[in-house]
């Protein structure tokens, strides 16, 4: 594709006005949608004090399956923030040009997804009100939290992560909040101004902000491989049979993009005709994001063919007895549902002319999202149920407290995204700019206004 096909051709006026233009009164659309969401949350809010009053077993968990769904979604939603942190910091970094419209969007969706993935494990512990057990630190009881355990090391790679995103983003909020400031009135003028720090858009701020945003892109990006390698010792640091191997860690990583990744176009594609963006969210935009979810898929499925093959090779017989019944036995759904959505459905997209298509985009990624879920549930519970005793072995079926809980996540996520668009701009103002066409001496449409 040509690439002054990529350019965009707008003054800088016509950018921030339509930009801009999202934080203006909603449409019926977004109405609907927000009512939808909160009603689903409310169904999962019912649920989780359901749980809480009747106590954890009305979960579907047991002797041996003391995981299930709630460490499912744990590990599913920390996985989907990991797109946010690649396209913002590892693309800046890279100069991509394709991710300037797009890296706003995926940051904040990077924040909400670590935001519900920090859920879990307090509804997972069942009573809630002690969960802060759980944090070390001194105290009287003289009781420490046992500083081997990988899931121990979760808490400071997730808040570690979580920290530094947060941070990134609010940064990149910095010249856009104050673009929205000095046009704002009242007091939203006096919020944005307070949010806006002072920045006033002078070239001695400006060479500071590019400095300081370089150095938070270049501290984010190891933790794009280092937190979901600490997901994954969770369970490659154990003995049970299937989680004991040394690929989780880069298996994890590339799956946590290629979810994360499918996440960021099943939220753009509708976000983008919602709000009359298709001229800044362009076909070219959403091919060069298919194409990572190309190759992230690729990665996934040598992993899976990678994972069965050494199975095999180690002549373990329970290794083997796993992976066999997780294809064979009582848990076969969820394998094909991994296999068949991460593995099969992404290949439509190597032909071009389908991957340009936005309807088949879309249902591909939701495919995608459905199909990584299914893959963390189809590595948990499967290994949990049948491990090296026959007498001990059990079986794992969710209930519907857990179906709910479950909604009640998604809509949490969405909820706080659809609040972002509406306080602040989906897309960066300035790094919009910066791919536009300078602004020509005379020209009446790159006057004040556009700042």
């Amino acid at each position: 594709m040509d690439v002054k096909q990529h350019e965009i051709n707008f003054s800088y006026a016509e950018i921030t006005k339509d930009i801009l233009s999202t934080l203006e009164k909603p449409r019926p659309t977004y109405w609907l949608m927000m009512a939808m969401i909160v009603g689903g949350l409310g169904v999962g809010v019912a649920s989780w004090m359901y749980q809480i009053k009747e106590g954890m077993g009305v979960a579907g968990l047991n002797h041996p399956v003391g995981w299930g769904v709630y460490i499912t979604d744990f590990v599913f939603w920390v996985g989907i923030g990991h797109a946010g942190t690649l396209i913002s910091a590892i693309l800046f970094l890279f100069r991509a040009k394709w991710r300037n419209a797009i890296f706003r969007s995926a940051e904040a969706m990077t924040i909400f997804a670590v935001l519900t993935a920090a859920l879990f494990p307090l509804i997972h512990v069942g009573r809630v009100w002690v969960a802060w057990w759980l944090i070390p630190y001194p105290n009287q009881r003289e009781l420490w939290v046992n500083f081997r355990s990988p899931l121990l090391w979760d808490v400071f790679a997730i808040n570690t992560y979580f920290s530094v995103s947060a941070i990134f983003f609010c940064i990149g909020l910095i010249p856009d909040v104050a673009a929205i400031r000095d046009k704002a009135k009242g007091m939203r003028k006096k919020i944005y101004t307070f949010m806006s720090l002072g920045f006033d858009s002078s070239n001695h701020q400006w060479r500071h902000y590019m400095a300081g945003y370089g150095f938070f892109a270049a501290l984010a990006t190891p933790l794009v491989l280092s937190v979901h390698s600490v997901v994954s010792w969770d369970f490659a640091v154990s003995i049970v049979p299937g989680w004991h191997s040394t690929l989780f860690a880069p298996y994890f990583v590339a799956g946590a993009v290629f979810s994360g990744m499918a996440m960021v176009i099943t939220i753009l594609i509708p976000f983008r005709r919602i709000f009359n963006l298709e001229k800044y969210l362009t076909i070219w935009h959403f091919d060069m994001m298919a194409r990572l979810i190309m190759l992230t898929g690729t990665i996934v499925t040598y992993s899976y063919l990678t994972e069965y093959f050494i199975a095999w090779y180690s002549d373990d017989v329970f290794e083997i007895f796993i992976f066999h019944e997780r294809v064979f036995g009582a848990y076969q759904v969820p394998f094909l549902m991994m296999f068949g959505c991460n593995c099969v459905v992404p290949l439509i997209l190597w032909v071009r002319k389908l991957r340009t298509n936005l309807t088949v985009l879309w249902i591909v990624t939701i495919f995608i999202n459905i199909g990584m879920w299914f893959e963390r549930f189809n590595i948990i519970v499967s290994s949990l149920a049948q491990e090296y005793d026959p007498f001990a072995w059990g079986w794992y079926v969710p209930t519907w407290v857990e179906a709910g809980v479950t909604l009640g996540s998604f809509c949490w996520f969405f909820m706080w995204f659809f609040l972002f668009i509406k306080f602040f701009p989906s897309m960066a103002l300035t790094e919009m700019k910066e791919i536009a066409d300078p602004p020509v001496s005379g020209d009446a449409t790159h006057g004040k206004e556009a700042a």
